[in-house]
């Protein structure tokens, strides 16, 4: 057929048709595809990879090899960015089909490529029709879990990382089939395809920890490494998904039935993570159910986290104060408050601390000293930077949020802006969860809000000295997976094997923070955490550059994401 076309050519060029000749027979053989699969597979990952040396986007190294890794994680991939870095909901729809769409010409290219000698391959254009809707098809049903991953990037909370991420586990192996395989929605994917799928899930994590871990040049040869890795995988998992064999369940739609499930799990989601994390009731930490030594000399107020309750119980030590979301009676007693009392701004939270502050000290006589657990501890932080002059000599931080606000989505009323789609996701996804869930979430509620319009300190100071203040974090091991690769303390941290708000109430702990608040050093760094730091990382989205978004412009924070450095000179 070349050879007839060309002749039909005046003059007909005789070089021309020897080299399309012998590309044509090279791809047809099995080690010519696979050179070029390989090839294919290493070059945009380091193209990416050398886009981010180039722009010294430091936050992002472990996402590179993910641009050629098998369905759905290309796909996952895209859509973090795009959740990211969009400003219109016109602007959003039109890139999410056209990067859909590339995506589908990329995976139909690799199965093409990939494709076992031992079976019949179909044409082109038919796995190119059948990937481009496939691509898009996943890319809707990925965009919940990436919308998941958004609120994980707002609030810094892990476990909006981690069920984002279960779901993606799961559905790999079944979406892995579908754009090679006719029936792929229905039965179950052989064992050997799950293995394939969840090895390149394993394959992912460890090259982006293995990024984020050498300089930003050196990453180029690694990424393009890594991508020689996805296109072996992809070889592996596209002869296991096409070559014939039993199919379990052949009968049975498996697949739409098991997306069902998991978007009818959604409501169930918040209320579970809320469980783990101890509940909204009853916080009682020994600081409040113990009396304090004499070797401690402070007065202390205890505050507690996102949706805790209070019912005007007084601590056992009259020195120790739990702190009010609602502020003081006419006596200057904390007054009892509700989880909606915690959904207010940081700002004004620390501006109602800093009255019990001034009350405690002046009824004591004493210094004071903040213990502050989760959003208690941010709203602690908060009243440092807004008040760094007063009675206030040391702050414990359990379980701080690490680096919020490194996405943006904008208010409800305002129809332009970064994240404007993802922001509409996640208030979607919050009525799903509302359903179960008795505190009446949403994503725009104040406190959400507070962090992202001061997400530049946020980012930068929340584990920054003080002058004149004692300070310590206590870390749960969890907290590693939502630090992206970098610096992220200068200040004292204890780390220690637990879930977000799982360390307050034990026992152990408990003594440490008598030693602290009696003047002892309390510290504890382990290497665990940096290793679950880098491991992490490539799931987390991509940070917004502050300097792009002119709500942060007039900050006068330097970007952790670009320095991969934290309370840089103002």
């Amino acid at each position: 057929m070349i050879v007839s076309r060309i002749r039909r050519q005046p003059g007909g060029d005789w070089a021309m048709l020897r080299r399309m000749v012998l590309r044509e027979e090279w791809l047809r053989r099995p080690r010519g595809r696979l050179k070029v699969l390989l090839a294919l597979a290493a070059v945009l990952p380091a193209v990416e990879a050398t886009i981010f040396a180039v722009l010294g986007f430091q936050a992002v190294r472990g996402l590179a090899p993910q641009v050629t890794a098998v369905w759905p994680y290309g796909t996952y991939h895209e859509l973090r960015w795009l959740f990211v870095y969009h400003r219109t909901i016109p602007g959003f729809l039109l890139a999410f089909v056209g990067i859909s769409a590339l995506r589908g010409v990329l995976t139909a290219a690799f199965a093409s490529l990939a494709w076992p000698t031992t079976v019949p391959r179909p044409s082109w254009r038919w796995l190119l029709r059948r990937n481009i809707w496939i691509a898009i098809l996943t890319a809707l049903i990925l965009s919940p879990w990436a919308a998941l991953s958004m609120a994980f990037a707002t609030t810094g909370l892990s476990w909006y990382l981690i069920a984002s991420l279960l779901p993606l586990l799961v559905l790999a192996p079944f979406l892995l089939r579908a754009g090679v395989v006719a029936g792929w929605w229905r039965g179950l994917p052989r064992i050997r395809l799950v293995g394939w799928a969840w090895l390149n899930f394993a394959v992912l994590t460890g090259a982006g920890a293995l990024l984020a871990l050498v300089p930003l040049w050196w990453g180029v040869p690694l990424a393009a490494l890594c991508g020689v890795v996805n296109g072996l995988l992809w070889r592996q998992s596209v002869a296991v998904a096409v070559t014939p064999g039993r199919t379990r369940w052949r009968l049975v739609p498996v697949t739409p039935l098991l997306i069902v499930l998991l978007v009818l799990m959604f409501p169930a989601i918040q209320p579970l993570a809320g469980n783990l994390q101890g509940g909204r009731a009853g916080w009682r930490p020994p600081i409040v159910t113990e009396p304090l030594p004499d070797s401690v000399p402070y007065a202390v107020i205890a505050l507690a986290g996102h949706d805790s309750e209070y019912d005007g119980a007084p601590a056992v030590d009259p020195r120790v104060e739990r702190f009010s979301y609602r502020g003081l009676d006419e006596q200057d007693r904390p007054l009892p408050y509700t989880a909606l009392d915690t959904h207010r701004s940081l700002g004004n939270s620390a501006a109602t601390l800093a009255e019990q502050v001034e009350a405690l000290h002046q009824r004591t006589n004493r210094p004071v000293a903040l213990l502050g657990h989760s959003e208690g501890a941010m709203v602690a932080r908060t009243y440092l930077e807004n008040w760094p002059s007063t009675e206030v000599e040391a702050v414990l931080l359990f379980s701080p949020l690490v680096m919020p606000g490194r996405a943006y989505y904008p208010p409800a009323e305002i129809t332009r802006g970064w994240g404007v789609m993802a922001g509409w996701q996640l208030r979607v996804l919050q009525t799903f969860w509302n359903v179960t869930d008795e505190s009446d979430e949403e994503p725009d509620q104040e406190f959400i809000r507070s962090l992202l319009a001061d997400a530049p300190f946020y980012r930068n100071r929340t584990l920054c000295p003080v002058p004149g203040v004692r300070m310590v974090a206590f870390l749960p091991t969890v907290t590693a997976l939502e630090a992206p690769p970098g610096e992220y303390h200068r200040i004292p941290v204890y780390e220690l094997p637990a879930l977000h708000g799982g360390l307050i109430d034990r026992a152990d702990v408990a003594d440490l923070v008598l030693d602290f608040l009696s003047g002892e050093s309390v510290q504890r760094s382990q290497v665990q955490y940096e290793v679950l730091q880098r491991f992490g990382a490539p799931w987390q989205p991509p940070p917004l550059a502050l300097v792009i978004n002119p709500v942060w412009k007039a900050g006068r924070e330097a970007d952790p994401a670009f320095t991969g450095r934290i309370c840089e000179a103002r």
